[in-house]
């Protein structure tokens, strides 16, 4: 369906954002590593709370909440799923940033979620988290890597990942019942984007 040109209702209690698709079709020069004490850990078969955890205190801000609203056990069958690949950003002992991958299309891998705690915004954490990425990416015999983001998302996303290598391809309006009218994500999360009940 393509909206007509000009203003387009959304209704009460949803939210709308523009989505943008972005991929590289080829491995992109490699990028130095900022200075910083950060590890990368791979975390085989998550609980689903301590993954909660991680993704709510990632992307709460930015109103992440589709895997927020899935039971234990649909998160479970997700994450565990062959071909997902799920890790953890470590600072200090601590998981601060998200990394999922998605390999189950053949010679394509989805970044699915990529992100760091607000701590650590700007601090080059997500250079090195994003380097690893490429390379775990790349490491397989690949025709794409993608990922997407949307407005509800920092505003340097976009620039962030074209920096890296992507070059979008596709846009969307995706509209969605507001998880802060159902408790998903707290009334304050994510000033930026209205509430209007």
């Amino acid at each position: 369906m393509i909206l007509p040109d000009g203003y387009s209702d959304v209704p009460r209690g949803k939210i709308a954002a523009v989505v943008t698709h972005l991929e590289m079709t080829m491995r992109p020069a490699r990028r130095d590593d900022p200075e910083g004490a950060w590890g990368l850990r791979k975390v085989d078969a998550p609980v689903p709370g301590w993954y909660r955890d991680l993704y709510r205190r990632v992307g709460e801000e930015w109103l992440w909440f589709s895997r927020a609203r899935m039971s234990d056990a649909n998160l479970a069958a997700v994450i565990h799923a062959p071909g997902i690949e799920v890790y953890s950003l470590v600072v200090d002992g601590r998981d601060e940033g998200l990394l999922e991958l998605d390999f189950r299309k053949t010679r394509q891998c989805e970044l699915v979620y990529f992100g760091v705690t607000g701590r650590l915004i700007g601090t080059g954490a997500a250079r090195f988290l994003m380097n690893r990425a490429l390379e775990l990416a790349w490491s397989r015999d690949l025709d794409r890597v993608w990922v997407h983001t949307c407005t509800f998302d920092h505003p340097s996303a976009v620039a962030f990942y074209q920096r890296s290598g992507f070059r979008p391809f596709r846009r969307q309006i995706e509209i969605a019942d507001d998880p802060r009218l159902d408790g998903t994500a707290p009334r304050a999360a994510a000033p930026h984007v209205p509430m209007i009940e």
